[in-house]
C-alpha cells in the first residue's frame, strides 16, 4: 500500500512535499529519448496544470488525427480529477500520446517515488 504526505501539509523537516513532472519524446528505432521539459510542482494541482500546458504544446505540433487524444484529455475534467487523486495519494500519473514515428510520455509523480 502506498502512502503519501499531502502537498499542502509540511513534511518531515518542515519542507513542503513536491512533485516531479517530466515530458519526453521516444522516437521509434532510437536508443535515447528526447527531453521535452521538466518541472517541480509544489502541489498535485500545479503538477496537473504543468501536464496540461505541456500536452497543449505537444498536441499543437501534431497532425490533427494524432492530436485528437491529447485534445480530448485536455477537456476531460474527470480524468484531471483522477490525476489529482493519484498524485495526492502518492501514485504517479502518466499520459502517453503517439504519432507515426514517436511516443510522447508525460508523467508527474511525488518526489521520492519511483518514476
Amino acid at each position: 500500500m502506498l502512502t503519501s504526505t499531502r502537498a499542502e501539509e509540511p513534511t518531515a523537516g518542515g519542507q513542503r512535499a513536491s512533485y516531479q513532472c517530466r515530458a519526453a519524446a521516444y522516437p521509434l528505432h532510437e536508443v535515447r529519448s528526447i527531453a521535452l521539459g521538466s518541472h517541480r510542482a509544489a502541489s498535485p494541482r500545479l503538477a496537473v496544470r504543468w501536464l496540461r500546458e505541456r500536452t497543449t504544446h505537444i498536441t499543437d505540433q501534431l497532425d490533427a488525427a494524432y492530436a485528437q487524444p491529447g485534445r480530448h484529455w485536455l477537456t476531460d475534467e474527470a480524468e484531471h480529477e483522477r490525476a489529482l487523486a493519484y498524485l495526492a495519494t502518492g501514485t504517479a500519473y502518466q499520459l502517453t500520446l503517439y504519432d507515426d514515428t514517436t511516443r510522447y510520455v508525460l508523467v508527474a509523480y511525488p518526489q521520492g517515488a519511483a518514476s
